[in-house]
């Protein structure tokens, strides 16, 4: 691949990486809840499960979900179910927004291994996001390159993005946080009300 064409790709991973999704949300949720220094779990856990999403693309897997209805709907109605738990879980927390303490990384906060399992979980149970790189990735690969140098660059360059963005987020969150605290059962509220909705959309989903 030529530089310039990597760049081409590296302006659209960034394109890709600002259109609002579920893990940029995650990320700013628990920015606001755990504070920046936990949300780093939840960041690489979806920067690992796209890694796998681009890899399963680059096998084929995103092509078999296009072909077979059956297998799309099941990924697809895992991947709503789980975004509809974390709504509803959301939804009733307790009014706790992160305070100094979890911002320097004490405090009442989930551990950092649940962290980055729902950042994982998020991010590797879209099959749409799965079917798109499968049509994305095709139109910079060049013919002749292997799996592992195509999972490098494709799969290095998203998720280095990807995991830049939503660190910013996470820090933005963060910094919001106490402005937020005499409204933190509304936040909750709206964050849960949002993953509920995107599951929704995600159940509903044609290919």
């Amino acid at each position: 691949m030529s530089f310039e064409i990597w760049l081409v790709y590296f302006a659209a991973a960034i394109g890709l990486s600002l259109t609002p999704g579920p893990n940029g949300l995650l990320s700013l949720t628990h920015g606001v809840q755990h504070g920046f220094r936990k949300t780093i779990f939840t960041v690489l856990g979806g920067g690992l499960g796209f890694l796998i999403l681009i890899a399963a693309s680059l096998a084929g897997l995103g092509a078999l979900l296009a072909a077979s209805e059956q297998a799309f709907t099941l990924a697809k109605w895992v991947g709503a179910a789980y975004l509809v738990y974390l709504g509803i879980r959301l939804w009733r927390a307790p009014p706790t927004l992160v305070r100094a303490e979890a911002a320097d990384g004490a405090g009442r906060t989930e551990s950092g291994a649940s962290l980055f399992k729902q950042g994982f979980l998020v991010a590797a149970s879209n099959p749409k996001a799965l079917i798109f790189f499968a049509a994305f990735l095709p139109q910079f690969m060049v013919p002749g390159t292997g799996f592992l140098a195509n999972l490098a660059i494709f799969g290095g360059t998203f998720v280095l993005v990807e995991i830049l963005y939503e660190l910013m987020l996470a820090f933005a969150a963060q910094k919001i946080a106490p402005w937020l605290s005499r409204h933190a059962r509304t936040f909750n509220r709206i964050t849960g009300g949002m993953f509920v909705g995107i599951g929704g959309l995600l159940a509903t989903a044609q290919r």
